[in-house]
């Protein structure tokens, strides 16, 4: 099956469990808006029991689920079936964050389950030995997140920005590389773009604000930031 072409440069925004319901619809359609408006393609993770209603009421955006098991039709209670996020209109799957850690083995075979429905795979590594091991997986995009620096306002440094996009593309130069933890404002995600990150993204950053409003402009600002960043890297 096909998967979405995703290019960069990207952005992935990731609610986790901080926002649920209406609110999380509403974060979606303020990145749909900022996809549009600045030509810049955003991975929205959404949780598990909102991807139908968010896939069905956005166009721009690329809607991944957080987890998904290496199962196949049948038995499997309450674990995430591949067929079932295809289903409900996700593009693609997010594996082995550090808060729902998988082994090399599970990650093997999650990543052929998800080549064989068609969804693209984020992998997220908390090292560059890590980051290294994972390209040899061949997911379609790995994210270079220190464990350490997630929720901390910390973002990661532009010598490891640097040395774990090259460890990557030294495996598989087509594996996009997203530089992912401690980004919370214009200036964070503007470095790691013109650092010569594929992507980058935020979750705490955004979700963390108190009011829809300031979320939507926080997402603004940032999807601005990757536009003119790779806009200024390229000349």
């Amino acid at each position: 099956m096909k998967k979405c072409a995703i290019k960069a440069p990207f952005f992935e925004i990731g609610p986790k469990s901080y926002l649920y319901g209406d609110d999380i619809l509403e974060l979606a359609k303020a990145a749909d808006a900022a996809s549009e408006k600045y030509k810049v393609d955003i991975i929205f993770t959404c949780p598990l029991v909102e991807l139908r209603r968010v896939a069905e009421n956005t166009k721009f955006i690329h809607v991944f689920a957080p987890h998904m098991d290496p199962l196949t039709p049948g038995r499997g209670l309450a674990d995430v079936l591949p067929e079932s996020l295809v289903a409900a209109g996700a593009e693609g799957v997010m594996l082995n964050h550090c808060e729902k850690p998988v082994s090399i083995a599970t990650l093997k075979a999650t990543i052929k389950r998800a080549e064989e429905v068609g969804l693209t795979t984020i992998v997220c590594a908390d090292s560059i030995a890590e980051a290294s091991a994972i390209a040899h997986l061949n997911p379609d995009i790995i994210v270079a997140e220190p464990t350490e620096l997630i929720g901390t306002g910390k973002a990661s440094d532009v010598e490891y920005v640097e040395a774990s996009t090259r460890c990557v593309k030294d495996v598989n130069p087509e594996i996009n590389v997203l530089q992912g933890a401690g980004i919370k404002c214009y200036d964070d995600v503007y470095r790691n773009i013109f650092a010569g990150a594929d992507a980058t993204g935020s979750s705490s950053g955004i979700v963390a604000l108190p009011t829809r409003e300031a979320r939507a402009q926080m997402v603004d600002d940032m999807i601005r930031a990757v536009r003119e960043a790779y806009d200024a890297r390229q000349k």
